[in-house]
């Protein structure tokens, strides 16, 4: 039935970004993928549409041989339940996805958003002082109230240069009490393990920053470094890059571009929505994520995103 929704003659890709697959539903972000409406979207998408794996996706548009409702999937960050609930779901269906791995978190690593959430899912304080952030005080009662905690303190803490970003977020932990934080990451050993099993391992810098703030030799580090690593991981350099934040000009610039390129890479995709086609950047290829809940909904904003074209640059 989706099928029916995206029609026309021109052959355009769509580029989904997942980022966790938790094994059941988080009450905090509703909203986030858990197993089982993950099962749902992969077996709908491996019926409906032709699931390609992205770099062949990209050559295929290079060479005009793309098939009719193309899609991609893919992962940022480099969470292990890409490898424990994820990954089983795609062979189930015989889908690949591409993983983009921020290699500096893996092994016991927590990235600064994630200190965040988990200080303030798990704090036992009533309210935290935020006067500092120029959010006042907030009270941390049901998940909704913690939810909009957690969502104010992100924005306002997330363009500062990666040094007072990690002040700030120790600021936000001490205020929530320093709970423990919970191993979220993958092991390199599943990054190993992901490419075994016919995934593709794609980069991500070391420390995931927004490339915007960073001064240009500091950007060039991790960009290059992040590839270096997971070559060692996986025994060859990753062909293909995810911009963190990924929104063109507010996070990473035409310079990142080219220094994406020169460190060797095949590609790139940001979070600029609409769909791919003859006319993009393959080092800034579009992605987005419908998120709802239902598969007509689901059919009919990818059928949306597969008629936007010319997606915004850096």
């Amino acid at each position: 039935m989706l099928a029916t929704l995206v029609q026309g003659r021109e052959r355009r890709l769509s580029v989904l970004i997942f980022h966790r697959v938790t094994p059941e539903p988080d009450p905090l972000f509703p909203g986030e993928m858990h197993a089982e409406r993950f099962d749902a979207l992969v077996r709908m998408l491996a019926a409906d549409f032709n699931v390609l794996p992205l770099e062949g996706a990209i050559e295929r548009i290079a060479n005009d041989d793309l098939p009719p409702r193309a899609v991609s999937i893919t992962f940022d960050d480099g969470y292990a339940d890409n490898y424990t609930v994820a990954c089983p779901i795609l062979k189930r269906h015989g889908a690949v996805a591409t993983f983009f791995i921020a290699s500096g978190f893996l092994d016991g690593g927590t990235m600064w958003n994630d200190q965040v959430i988990e200080a303030v899912r798990a704090s036992d304080r009533h309210e935290l002082d935020l006067g500092w952030l120029e959010a006042g005080t907030v009270a941390l009662g049901p998940s909704h109230a913690r939810r909009a905690a957690i969502d104010s303190i992100l924005q306002r803490i997330k363009y500062l240069p990666p040094s007072k970003r990690a002040d700030a977020v120790a600021r936000v932990r001490a205020a929530a009490g320093n709970p423990p934080c919970p191993r979220l990451m993958l092991e390199s050993a599943q990054v190993r393990a992901l490419a075994d099993e016919g995934m593709d391992i794609g980069g991500h810098t070391l420390t995931h920053p927004i490339l915007a703030v960073l001064a240009p030799e500091e950007a060039l580090r991790e960009i290059r470094g992040d590839r270096e690593r997971i070559d060692g991981i996986i025994g060859r350099p990753p062909r293909l890059f995810a911009y963190p934040n990924g929104k063109p000009r507010a996070d990473y610039a035409r310079a990142h571009v080219d220094m994406v390129r020169g460190a060797g890479y095949a590609g790139a995709v940001s979070t600029a929505r609409g769909s791919a086609g003859p006319e993009s950047d393959r080092y800034q290829i579009p992605r987005f994520t419908p998120w709802d809940a239902s598969s007509l909904r689901f059919g009919l904003r990818l059928a949306q995103n597969y008629r936007r074209r010319h997606a915004e640059l850096a």
